[in-house]
């Protein structure tokens, strides 16, 4: 297990406590360098929209239910644009 570097995460402290929702689970997976945000379990995704900035926001019954990032390591603090169109999620 690596060393938890607890000032990273207490530096993140403000802006969790800024998400909108009081729960949330997140898991990374490295090897797709992917981080998934659920904030509803469980959920159970009818519609996502990808933001232009390779993010899919996921929806149930048009509740946003969890947000998946792609390229998550080489993220920066740029902001977040969203595309016009959403698809259908199976």
């Amino acid at each position: 297990m690596a060393p938890i570097k607890v000032k990273d995460i207490l530096d993140l402290t403000p802006r969790l406590l800024n998400v909108p929702f009081k729960r949330f689970w997140c898991s990374y997976d490295e090897e797709a360098d992917v981080l998934y945000l659920t904030f509803k379990k469980p959920s159970h995704a009818d519609d996502s929209e990808l933001t232009d900035d390779d993010v899919i926001i996921r929806y149930e019954k048009g509740q946003v239910v969890g947000i998946t990032v792609l390229h998550a390591s080489k993220r920066t603090t740029k902001p977040l644009t969203r595309k016009k169109t959403r698809s259908a999620k199976d």
